[in-house]
C-alpha cells in the first residue's frame, strides 16, 4: 500500500483546517496551487485567503510548504540515515496595498514581530506601479522559519493558523 510522504500528510492536515474555517465563514479561501516541478522533482503548496470580501483592498494571507528531491529522498531512503532532512520549508505571505509611509513599515514589522517572535525571518517586499502615484504601493511580507519543520510537528502547523489570523487583524488595523 502506497504510504503518503510528509509533505502529502502535512499539506491534507493543513487543507482541511483552512476549508473548514472557509466553511465556518471565518475566512475566504481564494486561491489554491499545487505544483510538481518535474525538472527538481520538488514540491510546492499554496494556499490563499482572507478574512475580507473585497478582494483589490484586502489584506490575504498565502500559507506556502515546499519540499525538494533532497526532503524526499530522506523520507523514501531510510538507509541514507537523513532524518534531519525529511521534512518541509514553510513560509507565510501576506499581500496588502497601503500608503507608502515608513513609519507603517516600522509598524507592520513591529506587530508581526510581537506575534510570530525573533527567531522568524520578517521581509517586506514593495511593489510600486510607475505609472502611477507613489503614494498608495503594494507590499507583499514574508515570514520564514529559517528550519525544517517535520511531520510530528504537525500541532505547531495547526497553530499556525491561528497566528495567521491574528496577523490579518492586525495588518487590517494598520492599513
Amino acid at each position: 500500500m502506497f504510504d503518503p510522504t510528509a509533505f502529502e500528510n502535512m499539506k491534507v492536515v493543513v487543507e482541511g483546517a483552512l476549508y473548514d474555517l472557509d466553511l465556518s465563514g471565518e475566512l475566504l479561501i481564494i486561491d489554491r496551487n499545487d505544483f510538481i516541478n518535474t525538472a527538481k522533482l520538488s514540491r510546492r503548496y499554496e494556499v490563499t485567503f482572507s478574512k475580507e470580501r473585497d478582494g483589490m483592498n484586502s489584506v490575504q494571507c498565502t500559507f506556502i510548504m515546499e519540499a525538494s528531491l533532497e526532503n524526499l529522498a530522506a523520507e523514501l531512503l531510510p538507509s541514507a540515515q537523513s532524518d534531519r532532512l525529511s521534512g518541509c520549508h514553510l513560509f507565510v505571505k501576506f499581500s496588502f496595498n497601503h500608503q507608502n509611509e515608513f513609519a507603517i513599515f516600522q509598524r507592520i514589522e513591529k506587530e508581526l514581530q510581537d506575534i510570530w517572535g525573533n527567531d522568524r525571518t520578517i521581509k517586506q517586499s514593495i511593489i510600486i506601479d510607475p505609472f502611477q502615484s507613489e503614494e498608495w504601493i503594494k507590499n507583499e511580507t514574508m515570514v520564514s522559519f529559517n528550519r525544517l519543520v517535520y511531520e510530528d510537528q504537525m500541532d505547531d502547523i495547526i497553530t499556525m493558523i491561528e497566528y495567521m489570523d491574528k496577523s490579518l487583524d492586525k495588518l487590517r488595523m494598520i492599513i
